[in-house]
């Protein structure tokens, strides 16, 4: 593939992520950190000194690369193919084999490795006391853990990207995993298995598929139900956006609801695009309405999901809209929204921007086994949509060539009736959620039995408890649901050894 034709697929891929009738724009990222999705002003104003854990030093890592099997699931000639794919490990507190300590495993998603180092709390923060080995690993196709060489080879063609999934991963983490214990001597050593969003799925999957590895596993934010229709599609992520915004301030959510048609109303005007874009300061002028509208649409679904003490963006949003002039009209306020989100800036709404390694991943990711179909129901305070299966593969093929697989995750992972089916065989998952996260709609918010466990609160946002900890800042809720997963875990750990002196 030439870097034209890599080009002009990223262009397609940019082009469907930003247009409104596109699948991905129904599809929020998943990610613990936020990404490029976050304001840049979150990280330096709404929480100083955040910008990387009191327990992070880059000097207590040490960097090695897996020869890692290209396909773990065929055994075609070519499938025996290798690529390098990169984990850290801390030994900093680790009480070693002698004594079978055990192994904190962090689980990539979405994203090079090296954007969690610095903000996951729960490993650094927690090693001490568990006298534990940290590892954390890379997602394949991210990073520097690319196959095939290069990047532009790794997305080529669908034969490519074709291993480019989550059960391939968690086969990653697997090997990874075996080969540590066994350099460490270290066969005895539990491991906990910790990841958040989609790094949360594949943690409680992989304590699911590879019990005899994985003691178990803390799921941050991982809405594994978010398959297959299992979510009722009036009651999805947008409604609890909705929720969020209208908890916050009903004249608020009054406003935004407003909002849409007014802007429909005006792009639609001789000029109207062009009045838009000095209302909005754009950075370039507005081509369609959508554009303003996806951006408004990402700016409050992102500050929804990462509503975080404690600047809590929602409540943000809504004191720029709130705190317009009652005289000012709804496009006004909406901007005083924006700019109280943002910061003060140049210019707004459509930043040049580079699609990014994230960009270009979770848009494959989502067009072949991680499906979520998410709606916009008619009670929330957004334009409705409805997820379309029949376009969205149309979207899938026309973009990558293969269609995407609509049940694979239900199939291979399991979903329905989850209640009846882990209470039967699973053990040792901490299903954790804040209640003000858009996603937590789909994830477990009951206990399925004594060791699969739900821990949510009502004001918790997005993956918060696996985050760096402020003590200044974090309320007693979020600094208590911390204490109770690391009780759990401490019993799982306490009962193994157990078992393991009774064997001997």
């Amino acid at each position: 593939m030439t870097m034209k034709q890599y080009s002009s697929t990223l262009l397609l891929i940019s082009l469907l992520l930003f247009t409104t009738a596109s699948y991905s724009l129904k599809i929020p990222r998943l990610s613990p950190t936020g990404g490029s999705l976050i304001q840049e002003n979150y990280w330096t104003h709404g929480r100083p000194g955040e910008a990387s854990s009191p327990s992070f030093d880059p000097k207590d890592f040490q960097t090695f690369y897996y020869n890692q099997t290209l396909d773990h699931f065929n055994f075609r000639y070519d499938s025996f193919s290798t690529f390098q794919q990169r984990y850290l490990i801390n030994s900093k507190h680790w009480g070693g084999a002698n004594i079978s300590a055990p192994i904190l495993a962090y689980l990539g998603e979405e994203d090079s490795i090296d954007s969690d180092l610095p903000i996951i709390g729960f490993l650094p923060e927690n090693a001490i006391h568990f006298q534990a080995l940290q590892i954390y690993i890379e997602h394949r196709y991210y990073g520097k853990s690319i196959p095939f060489g290069s990047r532009e080879v790794a997305f080529k063609n669908a034969s490519t990207r074709g291993y480019f999934n989550s059960a391939q991963a968690l086969a990653d983490y697997a090997e990874i995993l075996i080969h540590v214990k066994k350099q460490l001597h270290a066969e005895h050593s539990p491991v906990i298995v910790i990841g958040g969003s989609y790094g949360g799925m594949l943690a409680s999957w992989f304590r699911l598929k590879y019990p005899h590895i994985a003691l178990g596993a803390l799921a941050s934010s991982a809405p594994i139900l978010y398959f297959d229709d299992i979510v009722p599609p009036d009651t999805g992520y947008y409604s609890i956006v909705t929720r969020d915004f209208r908890e916050a301030s009903e004249t608020c959510y009054q406003t935004i609801k407003k909002s849409w048609s007014e802007i429909d109303s005006i792009a639609s005007t001789p000029g109207g695009l062009s009045f838009l874009s000095k209302k909005f300061q754009t950075c370039r002028p507005l081509n369609k309405s959508s554009e303003l509208k996806d951006y408004l649409d990402t700016m409050y679904s992102t500050a929804a999901q990462y509503d975080r003490p404690p600047r809590y963006p929602v409540t943000v949003v809504c004191g720029g809209i709130d705190g317009a002039s009652s005289t000012d009209d709804t496009l006004t306020k909406i901007f005083a929204g924006v700019v109280a989100y943002t910061g003060n800036r140049s210019c707004y709404v459509n930043p040049p921007r580079n699609l990014t390694e994230t960009d270009v991943g979770w848009a494959w990711q989502t067009c072949s086994d991680m499906v979520i179909p998410i709606n916009v129901s008619n009670d929330t305070m957004f334009p409705p949509y409805k997820f379309d299966s029949d376009e969205y593969t149309k979207d899938c093929i026309a973009t990558y060539g293969v269609p995407p697989r609509l049940n694979w995750v239900t199939t291979y992972f399991g979903g329905h009736d989850i209640k009846l089916g882990l209470s039967r065989f699973a053990g040792n998952i901490i299903f954790s959620n804040g209640l003000r996260d858009p996603y937590s709609i789909g994830g477990v918010l009951e206990n399925i039995s004594d060791s699969v466990v739900a821990v949510y609160t009502k004001n918790g946002s997005h993956c918060l408890d696996i985050l760096i900890s402020n003590h200044i800042t974090d309320p007693d809720w979020l600094v208590n649901q911390r204490k109770t997963e690391v009780r759990i875990i401490k019993g799982w750990i306490a009962k193994y050894y157990a078992d393991l002196q009774a064997l001997k």
